[in-house]
């Protein structure tokens, strides 16, 4: 019996198989592997299967892959998501961080960096089942998250905050007084509703804005730090190379020779 289900969403079927190929001659049988021609049809096999770990592109006819994550979070169906797009828009990125994608990646994807990606998210995945665990035996009081839409848009307005105040020494207190919330308690919604955590949040917008202008511009490494909130670029390399498996020049030398 296979221990964790993977569903993989593209329109396009070389793409499609060739990712399922990848993917199942690295699991050897560990993993269920599923794919889908679209979003309706990704969602069916969603109601029949639970899904651990979603690889979906984001332009597809009918419904987007951007879409297909808001219906999922709408009916409290969380698995753990990467992004494979041959789009770089900062916008799609920026959105398919807000709904949790763990990974955004731009075709064509190689071999060793699309598994890199899964055995990163399938890592996430753990940790989330690990959390989830041990919520049910903390107080019940604490953690039972409310979803009335005053909590979404506290999340909402928190989120925006956070977008527009990146680069600033920016912490959880001034973004909880931002929204009239407990400290505590916003951090309690952002693993309830985002799925991570406040930091682990801010971090990712951060480097998603550094990735943006590795690509966009000839700015310094010293200046993007700076720009996305480092104090020293010593330490933006060190936190862009934990998440990103590389260094930023390297990641700059790539997208623009990938260009």
């Amino acid at each position: 019996m296979h221990s964790k289900t993977i569903l993989i969403v593209d329109d396009e079927p070389r793409t499609r198989q060739g990712l399922k190929r990848t993917i199942d001659n690295w699991a050897n049988g560990k993993y269920h592997i599923i794919s889908a021609g679209g979003a309706d049809e990704a969602i069916e096999v969603i109601k029949q299967h639970k899904i651990n770990l979603l690889i979906t592109d984001i332009r597809m006819p009918e419904t987007t892959g951007l879409k297909l994550l808001e219906i999922l979070k709408e009916e409290e169906i969380n698995p753990v998501v990467i992004v494979v797009s041959a789009y770089s828009q900062f916008d799609y990125a920026q959105q398919a961080l807000r709904l949790g994608v763990v990974n955004y990646l731009l075709k064509p994807v190689s071999k060793q960096k699309l598994i890199e990606a899964v055995e990163q998210a399938l890592l996430e995945e753990q940790k989330r089942e690990r959390s989830d665990i041990i919520e049910k035996v903390v107080d019940d009081k604490f953690l039972d998250i409310n979803v009335e839409d005053r909590y979404t848009a506290s999340i909402r307005d928190a989120l925006a905050y956070i977008d527009e105040h990146y680069y600033k020494d920016l912490t959880l207190k001034e973004v909880a007084d931002h929204v009239h919330l407990n400290a505590s308690y916003l951090s309690a919604l952002f693993k309830e509703q985002i799925q991570v955590t406040f930091s682990e949040y801010l971090t990712r917008s951060r480097l998603l804005h550094a990735k943006n202008l590795l690509m966009t511009t000839d700015l310094p490494i010293t200046d993007i730090a700076e720009k996305v909130g480092y104090k020293t670029s010593k330490y933006f390399i060190k936190i862009f190379k934990q998440n990103e498996d590389i260094t930023p020049n390297s990641y700059r030398k790539n997208n623009v020779s990938d260009s």
